[in-house]
């Protein structure tokens, strides 16, 4: 004869949430509801990308213009298609929406799957969730203000100076003098028709030519360095490879919830993680050196922070192992708790 639960079980299972009894259609229709929550939210965001689009354009060239800067080259970057610069352009704003969007997706995904997830599972997932997304915000700004520099001052140098080329000299023939032109660290305020001058700061030889409104316009010509080889950043390529480097850094700082992960599900623990240490710093540096191009300065600067949040993935495990993290995992007739 079955017993009756008691009464505490029966309340708690009235307080199930009504998703754990969903049928197959009410969860599709709950997930497309969260999927288009989520488009919604990536739309507005990539409109006001393409509002933005030119700022945040500006921003990510920022870095090759000082390296060029400092070689003393043009700090200009080349478009040679008709549509490269608008396509890269939607590139950015669709990237910067899905960036921003991110922590919006990730709500709308957990508002979906929360209810059917134990209380201790929810547990390990808004733990985990934060630290990602800390973790993300870190890599971005580590190679932006530290890796992108060095990475960028050795292959701008590099490239204007592998092939230096000499000018020949010679005496200047009877009654010929060179052309004087003003040299300027930045352009006239009310330049005018025919004005002639060398921006300094720009490395660009600048004339002020009138227009069909009567006014004027500042046409210019890059210049360069004498070498053999003239080096001028593309757009688009530029934008495809810190998008890439990105992506990567992103990755390899996801190394804490890895090793917490792997450390919950009882694969490794940190006695094993401690006594390993020179094993995880040759894998480190093999990460490294496929994440980074192919310079011995940006793999050691990207070994650096691997190696430091490989021994911080260590102390969290310490400091919150699964069982500190569970806490009471007695869930009646295993049904998931109330999302």
């Amino acid at each position: 004869m079955d017993r009756e639960p008691p009464p505490a079980l029966k309340a708690r299972r009235r307080e199930i949430n009504p998703q754990h009894i969903m049928s197959l259609g009410d969860h599709l229709e709950e997930l497309r509801k969260r999927v288009m929550l989520a488009l919604i939210g990536v739309a507005v965001l990539f409109f006001a990308g393409l509002y933005f689009g030119p700022t945040i354009l500006n921003w990510l060239i920022r870095p090759v213009q000082h390296a060029l800067r400092e070689q003393g080259l043009a700090p200009s970057l080349l478009a040679t298609g008709m549509f490269e610069t608008f396509f890269t352009y939607l590139k950015i704003s669709t990237v910067a929406a899905v960036a921003l969007g991110l922590p919006w997706i990730i709500w709308q995904a957990w508002r979906f799957i929360a209810p059917g997830l134990y209380r201790h599972e929810q547990r390990f997932v808004t733990m985990l969730l934060p630290l990602s997304l800390v973790l993300t915000i870190l890599s971005a700004l580590f190679l932006y203000f530290v890796v992108l520099p060095v990475m960028l001052h050795f292959f701008v140098h590099f490239g204007a100076t592998v092939s230096p080329e000499t000018a020949q000299t010679a005496p200047l023939p009877a009654n010929v003098s060179p052309l004087n032109i003003p040299v300027l660290t930045a352009d006239p305020q009310t330049p005018r028709a025919g004005d002639l001058w060398f921006n300094k700061d720009l490395k660009e030889l600048r004339v002020a030519l009138p227009d069909a409104s009567g006014g004027v316009t500042v046409y210019s010509s890059a210049f360069s360095t004498a070498t053999g080889i003239v080096l001028q950043p593309r757009i688009r390529e530029w934008i495809d490879t810190l998008l890439g480097l990105a992506l990567a850094f992103a990755a390899g700082f996801q190394l804490p919830v890895v090793i917490m992960l792997l450390g919950w599900v009882g694969i490794v623990t940190p006695a094993f993680l401690s006594q390993y240490r020179k094993h995880a710093l040759f894998v480190i540096g093999v990460i490294a050196a496929l994440l980074t191009p192919p310079d011995p300065i940006s793999m050691v600067i990207l070994m650096a922070p691997l190696y430091a949040l490989y021994e911080f993935g260590i102390v969290m495990l310490r400091l919150f192992p699964a069982s500190k993290v569970a806490g009471d995992r007695a869930e009646p007739d295993g049904e998931p708790s109330e999302g």
